[in-house]
């Protein structure tokens, strides 16, 4: 009667220990399916953004091209004292 008994508990620990296992992989199919719907919204947000991050990109590049190398005040041999 103890060898049914043995069988039956190291059947419920094998269930148990594959049960655990599973919800390891949905927890993995969970975190794939968020990185994926992260992705998808980044590339919507880039692509509707994307002329108008352009212009403001471009409008800093330009306001940048107008100041001398150096910054303000290069060159003028004063320490500031």
């Amino acid at each position: 009667m103890l060898n049914p008994f043995t069988a039956l508990t190291t059947f419920v620990a094998f269930a148990q220990d594959r049960l655990r296992n599973e919800e390891k992989g949905a927890t993995a199919v969970e975190y794939g399916l968020m990185v994926g719907l992260i992705a998808v919204a980044i590339i919507f947000a880039v692509t509707t953004l994307g002329d108008e991050l352009a212009g403001l990109f471009d409008g800093i590049g330009t306001e940048l091209g107008e100041v001398p190398v150096g910054g303000a005040g290069a060159g003028t041999g004063t320490t500031g004292g």
